[in-house]
């Protein structure tokens, strides 16, 4: 049988899976992307009138090898084209490569296109026309790792342009990714059981209008004129008409009735346009959208889904904006929407925690090269925001202001932020540590980042067993209650949590789901920093100095990062002009993590590699001499189920820099460092090496009262 591959946005390859074993797919096998699959061709034919999430449905044709151009050109010759393309057909050639020595999309299509165009001139005496809009055939190609594979798309053009969107109309969502929202929250069984719909900033209408197509059952692809299959040799005509008939059955046959489908929007323009797309799509009597603002939405159902896809504020300042919208929208749901689901579409998770409501669950997608979260609620009081939760602010005692330890506090943390503000202004430093127990029975440290919004990250250290608990308590209390006036913060944009002596993997744990990421400045760089979900937030603020030092070594250089974590190391490096930069962690999560603080910035190229392996493993196994630069920050202490045996720093140190020193080329430089505070360098154990004790140096302003925060040294081999 042939082999068939169904593409996604991502974040919704398991509903494309589910959705495909529905309409009789046997054995997809899920994908980041997507599904693959074995199967006749009804199976491909039922994907394309049927998927209301896929993007593209290929017949794959063929893989080679294709490490070159002439590669390329005799793995498309390969192919028998005659028996796709017909004589008065029409061809389109899409090209993408990852991870290739060939990286020009543009040539690569024109290889394949001449490939095929001459194959079929030898045989035929003609050639076939070229049409990149709407081809007959439309030839994908996609090479990874130097080997290519031919597919036709059997969609022509993405299978999200259902056919009823009116010209000229801008949507914020595409279809398959508004299809994605909706069975994520449950949107079929919601309306089977009579519940109701209603987006309260629907827009062009793309929401409410595949709520409808979904609830009366009607193919996504049934309003389509065009499909690449179309034009395809080997279409099968008969089969797919009698395709198209079941599904206008379907269609005719369903019971669902009108008045249980809302759609509102303030503007009057997009209103209009949300209007003449329900009446393309055929579904105008079973939704109504209506000019209405946010305050006048009412519930038209005991039951049901409120979805909505709100403004995300993705420029530096609009977030403030628009906290008063999502506010808004908290409140109509708690007034008017008790008993409902609900989910909220939004690229700054942030601006969420403004409703009110704790999300049942949080789904990562991507809205084209965005990446977004839909959060889920089940609108009910046991949900709505408490006092406090693991991770914000604990509830703030007003008579503890005026506490003289109180006071004490507050004055020494303004003195702090006086000076060591105008310290960071002078020097461009956007996230530094602004207090570190200065007062020992204050035991804080309380750490400021900023990107145009102003954050604050407050760790409380665990008292000894000496000291009483109830003098641990009035503390933090008297803390609290005057630390968002001190630091001139709202609740809301401070982050609290209490820091005790970590061992193993629990020093990683993970403390929540929240996945809410923030951008932050550093060097001129853009980092993602994370206040929920681990103890520490993704960047190192210690290590400033010693990010600084490793993009002033850098350049022209092949960069290692070992233990990598989020990549902020690499990222500096390749802002340094680094050659090339490799990450290396055992975590998926820090490695994705890293990718993105990379892509952030620019360096998204297969030039910078991510390694999920166990550091210690893979530096025995990894090419002597391969790197000119090389940061390796360990652990204190780890214990991981995933890594073999157990890693103490102090114990396995020398043994770990001489491994790693082997991988340095002629030249090379090795950055060791390590937070270990008891921490003593055994120089005897590593003979043959220079080593150079360079922690003074790499300590910031900001870290002076704690001159053994980290250690570092650099370390070469003698010349």
């Amino acid at each position: 049988m042939p082999d068939f591959v169904a593409t996604a946005p991502l974040g919704a390859a398991d509903l494309l899976a589910a959705e495909l074993a529905a309409e009789g797919v046997e054995g997809g096998r899920e994908r980041p992307w997507g599904v693959t699959w074995s199967g006749t061709l009804e199976t491909a034919y039922r994907a394309c009138l049927w998927s209301r999430l896929a993007s593209r449905v290929l017949l794959r044709l063929h893989a080679a090898p294709a490490a070159s151009p002439e590669a390329l050109y005799a793995a498309a010759r390969e192919i028998d084209w005659g028996a796709h393309i017909g004589a008065q057909a029409t061809l389109a050639v899409d090209f993408d490569t990852a991870r290739s020595t060939m990286t020009h999309t543009r040539y690569g299509a024109l290889k394949v296109k001449d490939a095929i165009v001459d194959q079929l001139r030898e045989r035929r005496g003609s050639r076939p026309d070229v049409d990149t809009g709407r081809p007959g055939v439309r030839v994908n190609v996609r090479v990874v790792d130097d080997e290519a594979v031919f597919a036709i798309d059997l969609a022509g053009e993405s299978l999200h342009r259902r056919g009823w969107r009116t010209a000229g109309v801008a949507a914020p969502l595409k279809e398959n990714l508004a299809a994605a929202l909706l069975l994520r929250c449950g949107w079929p069984g919601i309306a089977v059981a009579g519940g109701a719909f209603v987006d309260p900033m629907c827009g062009s209408g793309t929401l409410p209008i595949e709520a409808a197509l979904m609830a009366c059952d009607v193919a996504p692809g049934l309003g389509r004129e065009y499909f690449g299959f179309l034009g395809w040799a080997g279409h099968d005509a008969p089969l797919w008409e009698s395709l198209v008939a079941e599904a206008r059955v379907r269609r005719e046959a369903s019971a669902y009735p009108g008045g249980r489908i809302f759609g509102s929007d303030l503007d009057a323009r997009a209103v209009a346009a949300a209007q003449g797309a329900a009446a393309l799509a055929g579904i105008a009597d079973r939704v109504r959208i209506e000019r209405l603002p946010l305050a006048s939405v009412r519930r038209p159902a005991e039951s049901g889904l409120l979805l909505v896809n709100p403004p995300y504020g993705e420029r530096i300042g609009e977030a403030d904006a628009l906290r008063a919208l999502y506010a808004e929208l908290g409140r109509l749901l708690k007034d008017r929407f008790n008993g409902w689901s609900a989910g909220v579409l939004t690229g700054n998770p942030a601006l969420g925690r403004e409703l009110k409501i704790e999300a049942r669950r949080r789904h990562r997608l991507f809205n084209g090269p965005l990446e977004v979260q839909l959060l889920r609620f089940d609108v009910a009081p046991e949900r709505y925001s408490r006092e406090f939760r693991p991770g914000r602010l604990p509830p703030v005692d007003p008579a503890r202001r005026e506490s003289p330890g109180a006071q004490m506090f507050a004055n020494r943390l303004r003195k702090n932020l006086d000076s060591l503000g105008r310290w960071a202004r002078r020097e461009h430093v956007s996230c530094y540590r602004a207090y570190d127990a200065d007062m020992p029975e204050y035991a804080f440290a309380i750490d400021l980042y900023g990107n145009g919004e102003r954050y604050a990250y407050v760790q409380e250290y665990a008292a000894p067993a000496s000291v009483l608990e109830e003098r641990v308590r009035t503390r933090r209390a008297e803390a609290v209650a005057v630390l968002p006036e001190a630091l001139g913060l709202d609740d809301s944009r401070i982050w609290f949590r209490t820091r005790r002596r970590q061992r193993g993997s629990a020093q990683y744990a993970k403390l929540a789901a929240e996945q809410d990421f923030h951008e932050v400045r550093e060097g001129g760089l853009r980092l993602l920093v994370n206040f929920d979900d681990y103890l520490d937030t993704g960047l190192f603020l210690d290590h400033r100095l010693t990010r600084a030092r490793l993009r002033e070594l850098a350049a022209g250089r092949r960069f290692l990062n070992l233990f990598g974590y989020t990549g902020t190391a690499s990222v500096y490096a390749a802002a340094g002009g680094a050659d090339s930069t490799t990450t290396v962690d055992l975590s998926r999560t820090y490695l994705d993590w890293a990718r993105r603080n990379l892509e952030l910035n620019g360096f998204g190229g297969r030039e910078h590699v991510l390694v999920q392996a166990d550091a210690r493993e893979w530096v025995r196994a990894a090419p002597a001499a391969g790197w000119d630069l090389v940061f390796l920050d360990p652990p204190t202490f780890s214990n991981s189920k995933r890594m073999s045996g157990t890693l103490d720093v102090q114990r396995d140190h020398a043994a770990l820099i001489t491994a790693t020193a082997r991988l340095l080329a002629p030249g090379g430089v090795l950055v060791f460092s390590t937070n270990f505070s008891r921490f003593e360098l055994e120089a005897a154990a590593l003979p043959g090496l220079l080593v150079e004790d360079i922690s003074k140096l790499t300590i910031p302003r900001d870290f002076e009262r704690q001159p053994r925060v980290h250690r570092c040294f650099l370390i070469r081999h003698p010349p």
